[in-house]
């Protein structure tokens, strides 16, 4: 065709800056200098918390934070890790633990799970003063990050001392209100109650909406073991939904669980029942642990706290828990009890069991010092409550006692294998960081914090037992916290950049 070579030159003129632009581009990438401290995550699976399908790729630590993610080149002067195929998600977050009844330093039972923040100040009791506790991790950092939330439980002790087992008069609820808005001064997340302990369980409803009225102009939280997961369960949803509709705070229902037989399989009544609440505009959400055994005090079963009446014994042997589903997992009165159920505890005593339950609580109220770990859920229920879109994972776990401490993360990630891993680590991470208000964390994405777990789907699972409590799960490869590596798989390392989280906008 006539001016077909010139229509060609053109077109080669037009396109070669274009190629050079991009080959430009492409050796400036690969020349181009690693940010500061910079390390490579490459060749993993990224499953990144926010519940969008994971994808091959990169990840590029500056610091204590996430530099970039995605289809990442290796820079000349950075260190490389290869993931080798592996997931490598945010680090999970426990919003409810009790793992600060460890080491303040090597958090290893929580790291070995692939935690790297857990929130402690849980129902209702916390560190007093918090500024002192915060004060110390600033000062000793540990592995893990941790936040923590106001104790109503131990601002109630502060107020009424050991006249508790009471209604507090409006002068002592002001005195609570005080000690409330100076310990959030210290940057708590919120509020906690645990309404089925002493000596919450005295406290009327309007004293905790009072206090809790005080969260939302400072931007604050309120969570609840409920004042009862068992007997009363109808009537704590109530409450709590009622706490938020007069507060208008977020509220959240610590470890939630339908713990009455007779309550079996009505999982589902209990979500619809929060459905409403939410259509309503209230904000409530729960977290979820999952295991059909609770660990708790031996009391907590009497919630008129008549420890001498046998029909409540009977009963709390019946409705709520077995002999054979009790298991003593501490008991200073006398340590052989230690590990046994309270079944076989009874056969050695030659009583009823429910005689030996009152006899052990009367033991131990002059020898303190006892818990126990008790069967009252059922696994279908738990895993209901945990596909509802507003329910996040939690251990409640602590380092010894129930192996909830050492397992719960990779035990829900392993039995609810049906549901997409990138809606398993959401509810473990983005989720979690969500409900409790805390940012850049839970997610991978530029400018985030770097928590992260490196993991092996395949193997991921709990190995902790009742008898042996204390082992570590097996899939986790690696745990970061603020960019530097603190756990290898086996055992902590030395790093220790854990850091103290404050309240969004402290």
């Amino acid at each position: 065709m006539p001016g077909s070579d010139h229509t060609k030159q053109k077109r080669m003129k037009l396109h070669y800056p274009i190629f050079f632009s991009l080959l430009l581009l492409g050796f400036l990438a690969c020349t181009e200098p690693a940010p500061p401290d910079s390390t490579l995550i490459k060749n993993v699976l990224i499953v990144d918390g926010t519940g969008s399908k994971p994808y091959k790729g990169a990840l590029r630590i500056s610091a204590e934070k996430i530099y970039e993610v995605g289809q990442l080149s290796e820079k000349s002067d950075e260190q490389v890790i290869d993931g080798q195929g592996k997931v490598l998600a945010p680090g999970f977050i426990d919003t409810h633990s009790h793992h600060d009844l460890s080491s303040m330093t090597d958090y290893i039972a929580a790291m070995s799970q692939g935690v790297s923040t857990i929130i402690v100040g849980q129902d209702g009791f916390s560190k007093y003063p918090l500024k002192d506790f915060f004060q110390k991790i600033e000062d000793q950092p540990g592995t893990l990050n941790i936040a923590s939330f106001v104790g109503h439980n131990t601002l109630r002790g502060k107020v009424l001392g050991e006249n508790y087992q009471r209604k507090a008069s409006a002068g002592e609820i002001e005195k609570m209100r005080k000690l409330l808005l100076e310990e959030m001064k210290s940057g708590a997340l919120g509020m906690s109650s645990g309404l089925e302990y002493d000596p919450g369980i005295y406290s009327e409803t309007n004293e905790v909406i009072t206090l809790a009225k005080e969260l939302k102009a400072l931007n604050g939280r309120y969570i609840s073991h409920m004042r009862s997961e068992d007997m009363k369960l109808e009537a704590s949803i109530e409450e709590i939904i009622e706490i938020g509709r007069q507060t208008q705070v977020p509220v959240q229902i610590s470890h939630f669980k339908l713990a009455r037989k007779s309550l079996w399989g009505k999982a589902g009544d209990m979500l619809a029942r929060l459905d409403q609440a939410r259509a309503e505009g209230i904000e409530i959400t729960a977290d979820v642990y999952p295991y059909e055994y609770w660990q708790s005090t031996m009391t907590v079963l009497f919630p008129k706290r008549d420890y001498d009446n046998i029909a409540s014994a009977r009963h709390a042997l019946t409705e709520l828990t077995s002999p054979e589903g009790m298991i003593v997992s501490e008991f200073k009165a006398n340590t052989s009890y230690e590990g046994k159920t309270l079944a076989e505890i009874a056969k050695v005593r030659g009583e009823e069991p429910a005689v030996t339950y009152m006899k052990l609580i009367d033991m131990s109220q002059r020898t303190p010092g006892e818990s126990i770990i008790a069967r009252s859920m059922l696994e279908e229920d738990i895993y209901t409550l945990l596909e509802w879109p507003h329910a996040n994972l939690c251990s409640d776990g602590a380092p010894t006692g129930h192996p909830r401490g050492w397992g719960s993360f990779p035990r829900y990630f392993s039995n609810a294998s049906d549901v997409p891993i990138e809606k398993r680590i959401e509810k473990m991470t983005a989720l979690a960081a969500k409900h409790m208000g805390i940012e850049d964390r839970g997610i991978l994405k530029k400018g985030a914090y770097a928590d992260l777990v490196l993991l092996d789907a395949d193997q991921l699972k709990d190995v902790a037992t009742f008898k042996d409590p204390a082992q570590k799960s097996v899939g986790i490869l690696s745990v970061w916290v603020n960019g530097e590596k603190v756990y290898d798989g086996k055992e902590a390392t030395q790093a220790r950049p854990g850091k103290l989280i404050k309240r969004k906008g402290f």
